[in-house]
């Protein structure tokens, strides 16, 4: 079942200093995730210029007044949920002359207190994002967390499946077992890493 899958393993660093980090870096680990664009930018600039084969995952709602810092830093946007969104990151990608991969983020419970696309809208984000010539690789979700993430991740597969995109990013610490059930492509995981946040 398993058989040459090999899911990609974002280490979620948000908040911990680089010396909770610095052993995982030394042991050659590659992907790590943050939120927030001047968190990122004062705790890894030094690192990536030492190693450029580190990749900084952008997981957390990207503001668009952010958007010019953040294509700088990171190598991987986990949270594109609107037009205007993409807008920006392809306009800013062209001063850099930098492309970015880049998930499309799903609110795939409708949640109102969640980021994300609504399904019916993902689409014309889609056909904008081609149209714009950005590197979408995949589809991302936060599935609502009190409940069973297996229809939530089965229904984000589908939708993978059918924009035939590669990968995709679903499972966090609570449930990332479940996201490998459904062959998830990067995992994103911090405490269970880490340990519990202050």
């Amino acid at each position: 079942m398993y058989e040459n899958y090999y899911p990609n393993i974002v280490a979620v660093s948000k908040t911990f200093k680089i010396e909770h980090i610095n052993h995982l870096i030394e042991f050659g680990h590659k992907h790590f995730g943050e939120n927030k664009v001047q968190e990122t930018i004062e705790k890894w600039t030094e690192i990536k210029k030492r190693d450029s084969s580190i990749k900084l995952h952008m997981l957390g709602k990207l503001q668009t007044n952010k958007v010019k810092l953040a294509v700088r830093i990171f190598d991987y946007i986990h949270s594109v949920d609107s037009l205007k969104l993409a807008k920006k990151i392809s306009e800013e990608q062209k001063k850099y002359n930098k492309q970015l991969s880049l998930f499309l983020q799903v609110n795939i419970g409708n949640e109102a207190q969640k980021s994300g696309i609504n399904k019916n809208n993902l689409l014309e984000l889609v056909n904008f994002c081609n149209e714009s010539k950005l590197k979408i690789i995949g589809l991302m979700c936060l599935p609502p967390f009190e409940k069973d993430s297996s229809p939530y991740f089965d229904e984000l597969k589908n939708l993978n499946n059918q924009f035939n995109f590669k990968e995709i990013s679903m499972g966090m610490s609570h449930d990332y077992e479940t996201a490998v059930k459904y062959k998830s492509t990067f995992l994103r995981i911090g405490s269970k890493i880490f340990g519990e946040r202050n």
